[in-house]
């Protein structure tokens, strides 16, 4: 494991090699977060796996964290490993719901599956990717589920019709509307 003051100069040869792509560098640990243009995204990653220095040969997790009150509501973060240095380095980049990324399956296969997951589940589009297509809901499945405006009961329902002998799609339809409750405590505000 690296100490902290190699760790530092990582940090600084990434700010020194990458001044325009980036947003900002951040140390934490054993983790160096990478805040970049979306634009860029393929060029840090890129930098970073084929780097003899950085050694981040392996791409372990990709996520997304939904906030819809942004502008780029989509924060996606790619989570790379240098075995060599036992440090994690953690790029990050915030997109639009209409806009997309350059997919980085070229530069790491196991990254297929994770955009596949992303798109299916929140629907961030990856150009260039050679699947790209649902895995984890039906072909027919309208909307993106971990999405935050996404209804939590969704908006079809599936019911065996007795009449038909057969599985019917239905739009949903709520027993009730949609409620809000008063989470205070009684407690909290006594006059």
């Amino acid at each position: 494991m690296l100490n902290i003051s190699a760790i530092k100069n990582i940090n600084s040869l990434i700010l020194q090699n990458c001044t325009k792509d980036l947003i900002s560098v951040n140390l934490r640990a054993n983790k160096i977060l990478i805040y970049v243009h979306n634009s860029s995204l393929r060029n840090i990653l890129n930098f970073l796996s084929r780097s003899i220095f950085f050694k981040a040969f392996t791409l372990l997790d990709l996520w997304v964290v939904d906030y819809p009150e942004r502008e780029n509501r989509f924060e996606v973060n790619y989570l790379l490993v240098s075995l060599k240095h036992d440090l994690r380095y953690i790029v990050k980049t915030s997109v639009s719901e209409y806009k997309s990324l350059y997919s980085v399956t070229n530069l790491f296969p196991s990254a297929n599956w994770l955009e596949r997951e992303v798109w299916d589940m929140y629907g961030v589009l990856f150009l260039e990717h050679s699947d790209l297509r649902r895995i984890l809901t039906d072909y027919g499945f309208s909307g993106y589920p971990l999405r935050k405006d996404f209804p939590l009961t969704g908006y079809t329902e599936l019911r065996y019709d007795d009449s038909e002998k057969r599985v019917v799609v239905e739009t949903l339809e709520a027993s009730q509307e949609f409620r809000l409750f008063n989470y205070s405590s009684p407690w909290e505000n006594i006059d």
